[in-house]
């Protein structure tokens, strides 16, 4: 929905809400939407002022990155992680709880218990404007090192290792707590989901399968990704994103995030000042110690896979005589494939060199391609494809896509959601090999070749 000049103007130029959005953007990277899109790249709030000045702009929202930068304007696109690294002085955990507002609001109440059970009191808590929360943890709550490594480095390694503890200890009692709200059969039509999607099989029994109602999101869990200000406008809703008492999330009711109606809660999202140092420390011990089933299993297979490429001396990216199906391709191929608004250029490279890397041909990467653009919004222009394409035929080299590390790739267009297998991994092409080997061995069956043109 589109929100009125007047109103954005009568919103932000409030005092109270320029000093909160200010004290939310220092050392962080800043984002600024406006009618139209997003402004420049990098960007920051120097003063409260500011806010104001850009809502004269017709500024809708402010978006600020979860890490802490030494100067946020330095950053650009491409950097290397080792670069990040020394320009990074600190980051604060911010889970991102998505899926229907009802579901949401649970999960989020489990998450602050769970954590308050760890006794960190500056756990903070803001409706994201829309369906979700955020829940915040500051940086000065933090150990100052994990392992031996300074905790400013361990980014997003920390943060998304959590997650996923979290998402663990509270997954059984998340599906009891929805089921006590919400009989299968209306979540169903709730939902508007048939049966098997969910619920799961789980030693012989068949449960409720939580992930199927909502997450916690780790696409915000990468570097330079943002999430929306304390304060800020949600352009869908026309709600405003409101720190909340986290206790009270359980009552909180959307009516209070109407512009109209919202006042400045004494509950800061992500209070540095009430934060006692060290006092996460229990947690992070906890996630780091904790030993997850699955990833143990990939563990074993990829060391396997390790020792076979070491006996052939190097990981030979034309050793494959046979396609690779896309059910293999890793998290990050898929959520291209599923149509993108943004990074449509440097997805087109990264998919050719990809599909190129595991064994299709040209003529079936220019028919995929054609489908995937038909579900990209905006599509692309068809000549781009066809140049595309017509440009690797004349190149016969293969290359493989960018390393999983390169944020200027997965990172910035919003497709990095790592699964456990992509922690081992340096480059995509290596997930689907070990995906499709590993198949391969449970599965003897022999796989018809797509064959090469000539």
């Amino acid at each position: 929905m589109s929100i009125h000049l007047s109103k954005l103007l009568k919103h932000y130029k409030r005092p109270e809400i320029q000093k909160e959005i200010f004290y939310n953007a220092e050392n962080r990277e800043v984002a600024v939407r406006f009618d139209k899109g997003f402004g420049k790249r990098p960007d920051s709030i120097q003063y409260p002022a500011d806010v104001l000045e850009f809502a004269k702009q017709k500024a809708t929202s402010f978006h600020l990155s979860e890490e802490r930068w030494k100067n946020p304007l330095q950053l650009s696109t491409g950097m290397s992680m080792k670069e990040l690294d020394e320009l990074r002085q600190g980051w604060d955990l911010v889970l991102d709880i998505d899926g229907k507002f009802e579901f949401s609001r649970i999960v989020t109440y489990l998450v602050i218990n769970f954590l308050k059970s760890y006794n960190i009191n500056a756990v903070s808590c803001k409706f994201s404007g829309n369906k979700g929360f955020h829940i915040g943890v500051p940086f000065e709550s933090f150990p100052r090192e994990v392992n031996g490594v300074a905790i400013e480095k361990l980014f997003p390694e920390a943060p998304r290792r959590i997650a996923a503890f979290i998402w663990k200890k509270i997954e059984k009692k998340l599906s009891d707590e929805i089921v006590k709200e919400y009989p299968i059969e209306s979540l169903q039509k709730l939902t508007d989901l048939p049966f098997e999607k969910i619920t799961r099989k789980e030693n012989g029994k068949t449960i409720l399968n939580p992930e199927a109602f909502v997450d916690i999101d780790t696409v915000l869990i990468s570097s330079r990704h943002l999430y929306r200000s304390a304060y800020s406008f949600n352009e869908k809703s026309g709600l405003v994103s409101v720190p909340i008492n986290p206790i009270r999330v359980m009552k909180f009711s959307k009516i209070e995030a109407k512009p109209e109606n919202v006042r400045v809660s004494k509950y800061r999202f992500l209070d540095r000042e009430k934060a006692k140092p060290g006092e996460a420390n229990d947690l992070f011990k906890a996630a780091f110690d904790f030993t997850f089933d699955e990833a143990e299993i990939v563990k074993q297979d990829y060391e396997e896979r390790i020792k076979e490429f070491k006996q052939t001396r190097k990981f030979d990216i034309n050793e494959l005589l046979e396609a690779i199906p896309e059910e293999y391709f890793p998290p990050c191929i898929k959520l291209i494939l599923a149509g993108l608004k943004d990074g449509k250029k440097r997805s087109l490279f990264i998919l050719t060199n990809f599909l190129t890397s595991v064994g299709w041909d040209l003529e079936k990467i220019e028919e995929r391609l054609k489908l995937w653009n038909e579900v990209n919004d905006p599509a692309m222009k068809e000549g781009l494809i066809k140049n595309h394409i017509r440009y690797n035929k004349n190149n016969k080299k293969k290359v493989l896509p960018p390393n999983c590390n390169n944020e200027a790739y997965y990172g910035n267009i919003g497709v990095c959601k790592p699964d456990a297998l992509c922690q081992k991994i340096k480059n995509p092409v290596q997930y689907a090999k070990i995906k499709f080997r590993n198949a391969d061995k449970e599965k003897p069956k022999k796989r018809t070749k797509i064959p090469k043109k000539t």
